[in-house]
């Protein structure tokens, strides 16, 4: 049996409707491990908000990996060891910042297990703080802390108010920075041309693996560049219908159980 990379998205892919992994799932995962292949989970949280599902299917114990940051970060989750990452350019960053305050919206990044931000709490920003089990902290001199090296940047507005910052955003910075909205109310900011495909593509050659041996799974527009790339691409029944039309494969299933006959199917059939 050839070694297969196995990437899954977690909200509505590996996890249900309730967020959680159901005992069916959950056993296919483990068996899928147990049997020498590779489980990749990707998410556009940071780690913290990864890991107690990375826990629940024992990447650790398996070897498996994270792609924190929609692929921004990779870590191996055995070592805590950063395989890959891609980071933004703090000066571009600055001046994000400066253009948050000028236009009345929210800013946050994370440092380590916590999201900081330089402008007033709002409760958009709690919310990510609490989905991602992480603290939130208020940063006075902002431009001065973030020093460090940074995967993401997400902006908060009310939803009419995010269209026009997203649009703004990408006249201004569009060339240096990957912009996106996960929610009405969030703006993704990441380094340029960093995706999940990318950054599947940075694991294989980690692993000495080819694109042909990797099956993904997935349900979601942020999904679309891995689920295009992978040797199998799956959408989950419950897939947004853009990701459906450019899946190999199309589970019948809802987001249950979904992903037991993909790993029969793909996985574990040869």
């Amino acid at each position: 049996m050839s070694k297969k990379l196995l990437a899954l998205d977690i909200d509505g892919t590996l996890t249900n409707t309730q967020k959680d992994i159901t005992p069916a799932t959950l056993e296919k995962i483990i068996e899928a491990q147990e049997k020498g292949n590779i489980v990749a989970i990707a998410s556009g949280r940071p780690l913290p908000g990864i890991r107690k599902i990375a826990d629940t299917i024992e990447l650790d114990r398996f070897g498996g990996y994270v792609l924190a940051f929609n692929g921004g970060r990779i870590v191996d989750y055995s070592t805590g060891e950063v395989v890959y990452q891609a980071v933004l350019d703090n000066d571009v960053v600055r001046d994000i910042y400066d253009y948050c305050l000028k236009a009345g919206c929210g800013m946050v990044t994370y440092d380590g297990d916590r999201v900081i931000t330089g402008t007033d709490i709002d409760g958009y920003m709690t919310f990510e703080a609490s989905i991602n089990h992480m603290e939130i902290m208020r940063i006075d001199n902002f431009r001065e802390y973030i020093d460090f090296p940074l995967n993401k940047c997400l902006l908060t507005a009310d939803p009419d108010k995010a269209e026009k910052i997203e649009q703004e955003l990408a006249e201004k910075f569009g060339d240096q920075i990957n912009i996106f909205r996960s929610e009405p109310y969030f703006v993704e900011i990441m380094p340029p041309n960093v995706h999940k495909a990318t950054s599947l593509e940075k694991l294989l050659e980690v692993l000495d693996m080819d694109r042909k041996d990797l099956v993904v799974c997935g349900d979601g527009y942020n999904d679309l560049t891995m689920i295009e790339y992978a040797g199998v691409g799956v959408a989950m029944a419950n897939a947004q219908d853009i990701v459906k039309e450019h899946a190999n494969y199309i589970t019948l299933s809802n987001d249950e159980d979904g992903l037991v006959p993909v790993v029969d199917k793909f996985i574990l059939a040869d």
